[in-house]
């Protein structure tokens, strides 16, 4: 069975979570080759065992490479380690023995690999997996990659999820859009965001700016909206450093929203300044999608 086929049978044994992202009525699977809803809006799956459900043309400033560096950092050099822990104990403590099925979608998943390394920390068999970009690169690449999960190129604006549909969503380090989170999850169900802080790659952020006095990044507005959308049930800090050899530093440079606007020859600079460990420094909020009898809370 092609990739393509073994992804179409995933989605066809979650087929109920989706809903056409034109005209938002249920759809179907036909002969393990296409998504199709309702009035007949078809959504084909790729060969490396995505769909690409955009409804419009998008750009984005993440390319291959940028995806290759961020698994590579993910995967090898243990940066994100603790994270990944601590995320899969709130999921793990949170699921009821009733539930038979959880669904977990990553909002802004990236190549899939913070997605992949969740899952594997919780070890539930129960968990269903779904990564959701705009990138198709970074889509295409996770489905190469990761072969359990429903991976999906969208638009989170227009989500191809269907109302109360998902257990928890992921937003790591990524854009957020809560209105479409709230109509996607369960009532009750889990937001976890995951914010920087202000020493967040600190190192990094010196050496690009060359040691210039640079505003100091706060993210108090990004917690007050956070807590205007959802119940926060807790806010968890994790603050350490890791040491980084050249090759794990080159991809963290690279992988960096931080560095887009930088020259070849400051990336370069960067890279060769001597920087042998950096600072991972972030929140996560948990919240809850609380919801009164009548209508949102």
């Amino acid at each position: 069975m092609t990739n393509k086929e073994k992804s179409a049978e995933l989605v066809n044994k979650y087929v109920h979570v989706f809903s056409c992202p034109i005209c938002k009525s249920p759809m179907e699977v036909t002969h393990l080759k296409s998504l199709v809803c309702l009035n007949n809006h078809t959504f084909d799956f790729a060969k490396q065992g995505y769909v690409n459900m955009l409804t419009h043309a998008a750009h984005s400033h993440y390319d291959k490479q940028l995806f290759t560096a961020r698994r590579e950092i993910i995967l090898k050099s243990g940066l994100y380690t603790f994270l990944h822990e601590k995320i899969s104990e709130v999921i793990n403590d949170a699921l009821s023995a009733a539930k038979d099925e959880i669904m977990i979608v990553d909002a802004g998943c990236g190549e899939g690999s913070h997605l992949q390394r969740i899952l594997d920390e919780c070890e539930n068999v129960r968990i269903t997996g779904i990564g959701l970009d705009i990138s198709k690169e970074g889509i295409r690449m996770a489905a190469s990659n990761y072969k359990e999960s429903i991976w999906l190129v969208g638009d989170l604006a227009n989500s191809p999820l269907a109302d109360q549909s998902c257990h928890f969503i992921l937003n790591i380090l990524s854009p957020a859009n809560y209105k479409k989170f709230k109509r996607v999850l369960v009532p009750n169900g889990f937001v976890i965001k995951v914010v920087p802080r202000t020493h967040y790659l600190k190192e990094l952020r010196e050496a690009i700016f060359d040691g210039k006095d640079k505003k100091v990044y706060k993210n108090d507005e990004t917690i007050s909206l956070f807590k205007q959308h959802f119940h926060l049930a807790d806010m968890i800090n994790l603050s350490y450093t890791r040491e980084l050899n050249h090759k794990e530093l080159t991809n963290l440079v690279q992988m960096s929203p931080l560095a887009w606007n930088s020259s070849k020859n400051d990336i370069n600079r960067i890279i060769n300044q001597g920087i042998s460990e950096v600072t991972v420094d972030l929140d996560i909020l948990i919240g809850i999608n609380k919801q009164i009898k009548g209508g949102e809370e």
